[in-house]
């Protein structure tokens, strides 16, 4: 039997947003992945939600349930986006002429060091205030970091010359592929409604939309101030949106 399209690019998307095994059927196909990201987010979200909801039944303390989890985002992923935010930290800070070839260097420079020391900090205070609220806001933090992906695509050119990200640009059609981000968090948010009670539940529903914002004018910013995007930018703006995310969260939480 021949899948449809969708399912192939699904099957790529799986490989390419991830270091998890390659699914059996069918064949992947690497055009139009984006449009899954924000949904392999949630699932890998959901595996780092489960992973800590098993430690802590195990007795596991918190600030050791943290560090494991944002170790396994990092495995789970093969540390893709961080290498990105490495790249585009470098990138930004050797100047507008020189931009590109810094991001294109395989070697890490000073600051490119110094801003994933600040995101991994950022992240760790974070997720030991939000303690176990963490659970659900892991999902929710890794939904709209990839959705900035999407958004991205969409707002700026592709600027890197025969760049390994560029089929993100030529094959992306808003008017569709937005449509698997839209069911995955409706279906999200119906959870929510059915499992959480009280004013928690408002406030996490509240949060659950209010990624919007940073998913929004973090990729904004990244891309005014690149003049487009590469591949590196796509990953330092879901790092960060995903940061920006867990803090909000544990300010408001």
């Amino acid at each position: 039997m021949n899948p449809p399209k969708w399912f192939k690019d699904f099957a790529g998307a799986w490989i390419f947003y991830s270091v998890l095994p390659e699914l059996p059927w069918p064949k992947a196909q690497f055009k139009r992945i984006a449009r899954f990201a924000p949904l392999i987010g949630i699932f890998l979200g959901t595996v780092q939600s489960s992973t800590w909801w098993i430690l802590h039944l195990n007795g596991w303390p918190t600030s050791a349930c943290v560090l494991l989890v944002i170790s396994l985002g990092i495995i789970i992923t093969g540390g893709l986006h961080l290498d990105g935010l490495m790249d585009t930290a470098d990138g930004i800070a050797a100047g507008e002429k020189h931009r590109l070839n810094a991001m294109e260097d395989s070697r890490i420079g000073a600051i490119g060091v110094q801003s994933l020391l600040v995101i991994l900090f950022a992240q760790i205070g974070a997720l030991i205030k939000l303690s176990d609220l963490a659970i659900i806001a892991i999902p929710i933090s890794t939904f709209w970091g990839r959705l900035s992906h999407l958004i991205a695509i969409t707002r700026f050119p592709y600027i890197k010359p025969n760049g390994s990200a560029e089929f993100h640009k030529k094959y992306f059609q808003p008017e569709i592929d937005f449509l698997p981000s839209i069911i995955g968090l409706t279906f999200f948010i119906i959870l929510l409604l059915i499992y959480m009670k009280g004013v928690l539940k408002i406030k996490l529903l509240f949060c659950s939309l209010l990624g919007i914002i940073p998913a929004y004018l973090i990729q904004a910013y990244l891309g005014n101030k690149l003049g487009g995007h590469t591949g590196d930018s796509y990953g330092a703006a879901i790092v960060i949106t995903e940061t920006f995310i867990f803090l909000t969260m544990a300010i408001y939480l």
